[in-house]
């Protein structure tokens, strides 16, 4: 079920998303050549718990992890285990973090490059978030979810890479994963319309290649069936009246499209 949060609700929504930024932008800090992932999730579960926070993905339907840590092919849920290796130099890492605060969910991630990436690489990642911001642009009363995915798609297919179809978007609130599902492909005027006072995820996924996709035996990690590379940007979002606020910008970060 869609929940329309009330303006207490709002409040605390604002309070998780900026939890979830501070988090984002210290662990983004940490990624550098020779760090192994699971230092990151130590550091993650250290961060969120000294604060009197939750680290929502710690033991969410079994998840082993304080958050989600994807290099290079992996799409997401990679699992920053003891036996996951350090970071190389060019590789892409992308960070996913929840913290629950006084009840509410901060859900964001951003995909840094270790070290010195190869051009096609730097595009790939750039061309990521300028997608999310794209999607992003589409939010505000009585848009369409499908003016959401319409506008992520074209644009990455435009720029020659491929769009995950599997894995999208969602509300957010009490719950980490509510109503509705938001689709990182779409078409104009289709799907559910936005409320003012909704609050929802877009995060969408970019492939280098094709945008076929598997399912480790781990049950969680997530790659590209060719073995490309992937990227992810996300941020937590309100629909207010005139339109949209994000409510995960982390310190210095705006909105480019506005």
């Amino acid at each position: 079920m869609v929940t329309i949060k009330s303006e207490r609700e709002i409040e605390l929504m604002r309070a998780a998303g900026k939890a979830a930024a501070a988090c984002l932008t210290d662990m983004i800090k940490l990624v550098k050549v020779g760090v192994r992932p699971i230092e990151i999730d130590r550091a993650c579960h250290e961060w969120t718990v000294s604060r009197g926070y939750v680290p929502a993905p710690l033991g969410y339907h079994g998840f082993p992890s304080n958050l989600c840590i994807s290099v290079n092919d992996v799409v997401c849920h990679g699992i920053p285990s003891k036996d996951a290796p350090a970071f190389k130099d060019g590789d892409i890492v992308n960070l996913d973090v929840t913290p629950i605060v006084d009840g509410f969910h901060g859900d964001t991630n951003a995909t840094v490059i270790v070290g010195r990436g190869k051009p096609e690489t730097e595009r790939l990642v750039k061309t990521t978030l300028e997608s999310m911001w794209r999607g992003i642009a589409k939010v505000k009363p009585g848009a369409a979810l499908g003016d959401i995915g319409h506008a992520i798609q074209t644009f990455a297919e435009t720029e020659g890479y491929s769009v995950v179809v599997e894995y999208c978007g969602h509300g957010i609130g009490r719950g980490f994963h509510e109503d509705p599902q938001v689709s990182h492909v779409g078409q104009p005027g289709k799907g559910m319309k936005l409320r003012e006072g909704m609050t929802l995820t877009i995060e969408p996924m970019i492939n280098l290649g094709k945008r076929h996709v598997y399912e480790e035996d781990d049950g969680w990690t997530v790659r590209t069936k060719d073995g490309s590379l992937s990227a992810q940007f996300e941020h937590t979002v309100l629909v207010t009246k005139t339109g949209v606020e994000v409510l995960t910008l982390r310190e210095g970060e705006t909105n480019p499209l506005i």
